[in-house]
């Protein structure tokens, strides 16, 4: 897929916020687990 802009990129065809949504979440989801295995230690 090609993008004409960096905003049509970000904008993923109407689907961005969903796309880019679930990249946070799941992000957040691993950065919460790792601290919380490093404050088990």
């Amino acid at each position: 897929m090609q993008w004409e802009s960096i905003s049509d990129f970000f904008a993923m065809g109407g689907y961005g916020l969903y796309v880019w949504g679930s990249y946070i979440v799941a992000a957040l989801c691993i950065v919460i687990e790792l601290l919380d295995l490093w404050k088990k230690r």
